[in-house]
């Protein structure tokens, strides 16, 4: 009896909340990228009602209505997100940018949508990737594909301002059509280093942990002085640290030196002054 009273107690003994976290997002991600389904599709057809009562009103008020297109989930959100990675990364990196003016700049695999936008809205910027891009039909944005793990040297030198924001960590897993190479992100960081001119700045992001780590195909996670040991860093010095941590908030000039961001799912930015040769 005593042992059936210990399965029991265990059977409904509360899942704690770090776990019910996990086996959420868990959950949510298989119904998202496994089966294609959108929970808070959902949860947006509880407005189905009144999208009936305002459509009848819209009529009844002389209105025409060629097409019925229920669009239910936007009257509970927010205006807009004004949070997360891409967000802070994107504005902070162009804004820094804007006030660096540099002579060129060249990006590495950045967003074209939201980066390299924000920058072509006050500059030219040219922008590299490993996979081809259509003509954007904007003159400030110029394309060139490249293998950014390619080491032959081409590239040495040839800008005084270079970004790379959460591009580095996909190097080598073959998610976008890359070779396989588990130390290509070392070799992607080379050549970046190797781009900038003496002087110059290297503005660079990535996924940042309490441990490197690989989640294969989708990304890694580095620790965040990770990067201050690869190869190439010693050419470097760290003029700013920014992140954000893993509720999407801003971090600005974080003193990495002296302490270590709390941050399982975060986004460290770090910006970079090649020291001279």
């Amino acid at each position: 009896m005593a042992d059936i009273l210990d399965k029991n107690e265990i059977a409904i003994r509360p899942v704690p909340a770090r776990t019910k976290g996990k086996l959420g997002r868990a959950w949510t991600f298989f119904l998202k990228r496994v089966i294609g389904f959108e929970p808070s599709v959902l949860l947006s057809y509880r407005h189905l009602p009144q999208y009936l009562s305002e459509s009848r009103k819209f009529k009844k008020a002389g209105g025409q209505i060629a097409q019925y297109m229920p669009i239910l989930s936007d009257k509970s959100e927010q205006a807009g997100s004004a949070r997360g990675q891409y967000f802070h990364q994107d504005l902070l990196v162009a804004s820094l940018i804007h006030e660096n003016q540099p002579r060129r700049h060249v990006d590495i695999g950045s967003s074209v949508a939201s980066f390299a936008a924000h920058v072509a809205s006050f500059r030219p910027i040219e922008i590299m990737d490993i996979r081809p891009l259509q003509p954007t039909g904007h003159e400030n944005i110029v394309f060139f594909q490249a293998d950014l793990m390619s080491e032959n040297g081409e590239l040495d030198g040839i800008a005084d301002s270079v970004s790379c924001l959460h591009t580095i960590e996909h190097f080598g897993l073959g998610r976008y059509g890359d070779s396989i190479d588990p130390e290509g992100y070392l070799k992607g960081f080379r050549n970046l280093t190797n781009m900038v001119q003496d002087g110059g700045r290297l503005y660079i992001s990535f996924p940042i942990s309490q441990t490197t780590q690989v989640w294969f195909n989708a990304h890694r996670y580095f620790h965040p002085r990770a990067i201050l040991s690869w190869p190439g860093s010693e050419r470097l010095e760290l003029q700013r640290f920014d992140y954000v941590d893993d509720a999407g908030d801003f971090h600005p000039l974080f003193p990495l030196h002296d302490k270590l961001p709390a941050v399982q799912r975060g986004c460290g930015i770090y910006t970079f002054v090649k020291k001279a040769s």
